[in-house]
């Protein structure tokens, strides 16, 4: 058990020493930070469950590279992400804008949900109720019962 947490604790070391990889890294130490602050908010097209900052793919390499370049040249986060968003999709956000594209997407299955239950319920009210036994069924069924009764 010790010797699993100690490989997995390894390989988290060597994730992290890859994704910052100082060669890589912006001579400006605020550019740096803003950059690092930016690789937090983009999802690693490959892995896509975890961000840039966190994937060694070539892809989230990439990524930083370009992200390291427009810090360098001065664009502000939301310049950046608008780039990112226009080339790669807003799939590239780990936490996309409020948008109606979106609240339809989250909001879509339980309004669908709904819709059934109430087409459902509205169905069931419009119900035509059983029809009632005539003569012949009645004496039918009183045979059958006087039949079991015996």
């Amino acid at each position: 058990m010790k010797l699993r947490a100690l490989l997995i604790a390894l390989a988290g070391a060597a994730c992290i020493a890859a994704a910052s990889d100082p060669a890589e890294r912006l001579p400006d130490p605020k550019q740096e930070a803003a950059a690092r602050e930016i690789f937090r908010d983009v999802r690693c097209l490959v892995c896509q469950n975890e961000s840039i900052d966190d994937s060694e793919a070539e892809l989230a390499q990439d990524l930083r590279r370009i992200v390291r370049d427009q810090v360098k040249a001065g664009k502000s986060e939301s310049e950046i992400k608008s780039f990112l968003t226009d080339r790669y999709g807003e799939f590239v956000l780990l936490r996309p804008s409020f948008s109606a594209g979106n609240m339809a997407l989250w909001l879509g299955p339980f309004l669908v949900a709904a819709a059934g239950i109430a087409l459902l319920f509205a169905r069931l009210r419009r119900r035509a109720p059983d029809a009632e036994l005539d003569a012949v069924e009645e004496r039918r069924i009183a045979a059958l019962m006087d039949d079991d009764a015996s």
